[in-house]
């Protein structure tokens, strides 16, 4: 939506012509952010075209005259609530609690996500468990049906996961995360926060991930937690017409807001059982607005999502009851348990840079590609002209990405031969652990299976004979490379890689097919009609070049036990899976010390956190030089206005502007429109009607002229015209004592936004209420900020960015209104656009 400018139609000295009024255009509140066929790139540019997909972190994305169209359609909102007459009457009417009612309420949050982390991830345990425990038995008895069953039951769930995302809530697609990003960081982003897409997006996800499609639980289980923060924060559902009476002080934008990345960062604490990951999580990646005190609050919201969570899986697996309630076992609640006794060493620092780089640019090539099919998806999609054609090919598309996974992973393994377990006999005897059924054949200088009972999948392999030598039981059986790795879900794949000690277990031709495939069918999947996170495949795709890199140290230096070579022991696949992993999460997201802590977190490995720091860091600093990061650039791809912390604007000549050499009048809108304090009705509604402003300055006349004195918006112009019992006959009349409450004319968004704007019309069209006044003094805020046009723009960015500010007046010395700022406005391209205007007008007077 337009948020400042200048306004058509003419007036009459006594009035507005009721004849110019325009067509009514509802775009503004109803339009449908889902269906982006009409954002189809039509303009003819490479495949590397620079400022498109293929762009540095510090330079401006260039959208295309449909996408800037876009951008104009979302509303935004201010951090705080408008400071007015009717909120601090409202304000006066609250009780004072000290804030305790806020402790409980993150309490509640975080209680409440932890038992929906608790309930998703069981069910996904069920789902995909009992899809490979059968696949597994029916592999024993033929291959083809091992196949029909694997498609047939992913096909089952994965149907109606993709059919209530594409017909019941499109909002629910995806992740989430870049609008739950977009949203924090002011702009309003329409279902987002909606009981209809919690709904969707939990059935969407667990079935999805359950189905085996290459995604991960983590990223909807943040929108969840936002979505958990919205409601239960606001106590009320307008889907449901229902306002309880309770925690009504929290309905307000700087509260609710918070209350969302609480519940976002209490996401990421119950996903990965990490409470200090999610905490740094919110405050690095989601958030926009932070203090100290949400600080705190945030990490008690975390602390009871984390407990939550732990406390009932400790009893349940797969909703089978275990009778360990209360058991805190490292096995149940750390996601990857690393058991390691390897101790770092200053050369561990070599192949974690070169890590660190392979996560960089595929971490890089990762994001451009998944933008570069999200285009080609726009493009193929606005060729078909039905829209229920197009819904059937947003189905039928995931449809396909499944039974291609299936396939691969049923058959994808014929295609390797059987590995015998071998194991280390004399450090086997050194280690009284390793004593047992789990020593492995007698040939035996190196590792390939797990020093601990072994997991690995045998596939079609022959069983093998068993026999006793002395204390330990011995035998010949062998398994299946890919199959270990693709023939189980995710999670367990990536145990498999993370494992210490299994020098041997996989070869670098098997890890270099799979990790080829896996990357293909995990990068299409994103962005599809269902909802799923990529946590888990950058995780998967990230160990898998790890362990290459680990496989060929050990294939160039040999193997180096911990208990015979402990200087050299770091040397081991596993741990450079786990750098590995760490590298390509970074590389995509571009987060460090969030990614940091969780990766620690997850693996309870603190010997490498040093290693995974380094490689984390390099990862970005190379990424950053190809792409954005992975969620601002889906920003970028659905068009959501975002204000980075520091904008970043070239001349022409590609030179670096420094903001400080320019002004806020260099950037501001003018010929802004402005309202009285007390304003004709027909005024007021003409300007709604023919306009899409956003707000607009209240000025008054004064001995020197018109001044600014607050600023009201559009939604509450439309809120208070809806009654008619305020309007008055002459401009001196008083609605003093039938001034409007707060809670009445504050709302989040239109909900009946045709039937607002025919009222609105029919009050226009009416003569004698369209001749009424109404007095906005009660109602708009008297603490907006402004700013004179000389101050300087960089400042006015922070300021701007750092308030949550949504107008922006720009007033003379005089307070006089010359001009607004808005969002749009300070966004890095056009900021380059005004100023390069700038300059050429200036270099013209030269």
């Amino acid at each position: 939506m337009n948020e400042g400018g200048d306004v058509s139609g003419r007036e009459t000295e006594n009035g507005i012509v009721a004849e110019d009024l325009p067509k009514l255009s509802f775009h503004c509140y109803d339009y449908d952010t889902t269906d982006d066929s009409h954002l189809a790139d039509t303009e003819n540019s490479g495949f590397f075209s620079k400022g498109r997909e293929y762009e540095s972190a510090f330079v401006n994305h260039k959208y295309t005259n449909k996408e800037r169209e876009e951008l104009q359609k979302y509303d935004s909102l201010d951090y705080l609530p408008p400071w007015s007459t009717s909120y601090k009457n409202w304000v006066r009417e609250q009780p004072r609690r000290l804030d305790w009612d806020r402790w409980v309420m993150m309490g509640l949050i975080g209680f409440s996500v932890g038992i929906v982390g608790f309930l998703l991830h069981q069910l996904i345990d069920l789902i995909s468990d009992t899809k490979w425990f059968y696949a597994t038995q029916y592999l024993q008895d033929s291959l083809a049906i091992a196949w029909v069953f694997a498609v047939g039951y992913s096909l089952i769930f994965l149907i109606p996961a993709a059919a209530i995302v594409v017909w019941l809530r499109p909002s629910a697609g995806g992740s989430g995360i870049p609008e739950l990003i977009g949203f924090l960081n002011g702009t309003i982003i329409r279902h987002i926060f909606n009981i209809r897409t919690m709904v969707v997006k939990f059935i969407s996800c667990v079935f999805a991930v359950g189905s085996g499609m290459p995604v991960g639980p983590e990223g909807p289980m943040i929108h969840l937690g936002g979505l958990i923060g919205a409601g239960l924060s606001q106590f009320k559902s307008d889907s449901f017409g229902i306002r309880p009476t309770y925690f009504q002080r929290f309905r307000n934008s700087e509260d609710r807001r918070n209350f969302i990345s609480a519940g976002a960062a209490a996401g990421v604490s119950s996903a990965f059982g990490a409470p200090v990951g999610g905490l740094l999580f919110s405050m690095e990646e989601v958030s926009s607005f932070w203090n100290m005190k949400l600080s705190w609050q945030t990490f008690f919201c975390c602390m009871i999502s984390t407990f939550t969570t732990d406390l009932f899986n400790s009893a349940f697996n797969g909703f089978t009851y275990t009778g360990s309630f209360g058991l805190f076992a490292t096995e149940t609640n750390i996601m990857f348990q690393v058991d390691t006794d390897l101790a770092t060493n200053i050369l561990a620092f070599i192949p974690s840079a070169i890590l660190g780089c392979i996560g960089g640019i595929l971490g890089a090539l990762f994001t451009f590609l998944n933008v570069k099919i999200a285009r080609l998806r726009r493009r193929l999609l606005s060729k078909i002209k039905s829209q229920q054609n197009q819904k059937v090919v947003r189905f039928l598309e995931p449809c396909i990405i499944m039974i291609l996974t299936a396939t691969v992973s049923v058959l994808l393994p014929v295609g390797f031969t059987c590995t015998k377990y071998e194991c280390n006999i004399e450090a086997i005897q050194k280690d009284p652990r390793h004593d047992g059924p789990q020593c492995l054949t007698v040939a035996m200088e190196d590792y390939r299976a797990p020093r601990t009972e072994p997991d690995v999948e045998r596939y079609v392999c022959p069983v093998g004979l068993s026999f006793i030598d002395g204390n330990k039981t011995l035998n010949n059986q062998s398994y299946n490379e890919a199959a270990t790795l693709l023939f189980v879900t995710g999670e367990q794949a990536i145990k498999h890689l993370f494992s210490n000690g299994t020098h041997r277990q996989f070869q670098v031709g098997v890890l270099i097919t799979v990790l080829v495939i896996y990357y293909v069918l995990a990068c299409w999947a994103a962005g599809t009609s269902i909802s799923s996170g990529l946590v888990v495949p950058m995780l998967f795709i990230g160990a898998l070049y790890g362990r290459i890199v680990g496989q060929l140290m050990v294939t160039w230096f040999g193997i180096h036990p911990p208990e015979t070579d402990p200087y050299y022991a770091w040397m081991d696949p596993g741990a450079m899976a786990l750098i590995g992993a760490a590298s390509f999460f970074g590389g995509v997201s571009r987060l460090t010390m969030s990614l940091t802590v969780i990766m620690v977190e997850i693996t309870n490995d603190i010997s490498f956190l040093l290693p995974m720091m380094s490689t984390i860091m390099i990862s970005k600093w190379v990424g950053d030089y190809f792409t954005h990061p992975l969620y601002h650039s889906l920003l970028e791809f659905k068009c959501i206005p975002f204000l980075d912390s520091e904008p970043v604007v070239y001349s022409k000549e590609k030179k670096l502007l420094n903001l400080e050499l320019y002004c806020a009048g260099d950037a501001m809108t003018k010929n802004t429109v402005v309202v009285h304090p007390v304003e004709k009705v027909g005024r007021l509604c003409k300007l709604l009607l023919s306009t899409t402003h956003g707000g607009f300055p209240v000025i008054k006349d004064t001995s020197q002229g018109p001044v600014l004195c607050g600023l009201i918006t559009r939604l509450e112009l439309c809120m208070l015209l809806q009654h008619n019992e305020i309007f008055v006959d002459s401009p001196d009349g008083s609605t003093a004592g039938q001034a409007l409450h707060y809670q009445t004319i504050h709302v989040d968004r239109l909900l009946r936004s045709k039937e607002t704007y025919k009222r609105i019309e029919n009050i226009f069209k009416h003569e004698t209420e369209r001749e009424q006044y109404l007095d906005l003094s009660p109602y708009y805020n008297q603490s907006c900020v402004s700013l004179p046009e000389t101050f300087s723009l960089h400042r006015t960015y922070i300021i701007f960015r750092t308030l949550g500010l949504r107008h922006l007046p720009v007033v003379d010395d005089h307070n006089h209104v010359v001009g607004i700022i808005t969002r749009k406005d300070l966004m890095g391209f056009k900021l380059e656009e005004t100023l390069h205007t700038k300059l050429t007008e200036n270099s013209s007077d030269v």
